[in-house]
């Protein structure tokens, strides 16, 4: 039985949301191109769907519902990893933080 720990709680809809808060402070210091507009648009809305789709698969009406929106929203967790491997830092991104 693996064992809790106390800086990661287990509350995953809180997890997400504070992910997504995360991403959002993150993109806000990134230099401003032309690139990295398009790409800050793609990466707030996938890092938001994450938890979303996890809240909406909590209020599944079935085992075959939650499952499809659990993977819906795994599916936007990579899409996520893909839009911060993207982005152009230039030193100044805190990407670490976000890991």
């Amino acid at each position: 039985m693996s064992e809790r720990r106390p800086d990661r709680p287990y509350d995953l809809q809180e997890r997400t949301l504070a992910f997504a808060k995360a991403v959002r402070v993150f993109v806000n210091q990134l230099p401003t191109t032309l690139s990295n507009r398009e790409d800050a648009r793609q990466l707030i809305r996938s890092s938001g769907a994450i938890g979303e789709n996890y809240i909406e698969a909590n209020d599944s009406l079935g085992q075959k519902d939650f499952l499809m929106r659990a993977r819906i929203s795994r599916k936007e967790a990579k899409e996520t990893r893909y839009w911060l491997r993207l982005v152009e830092t230039n030193g100044n991104g805190q990407l670490d933080e976000l890991r």
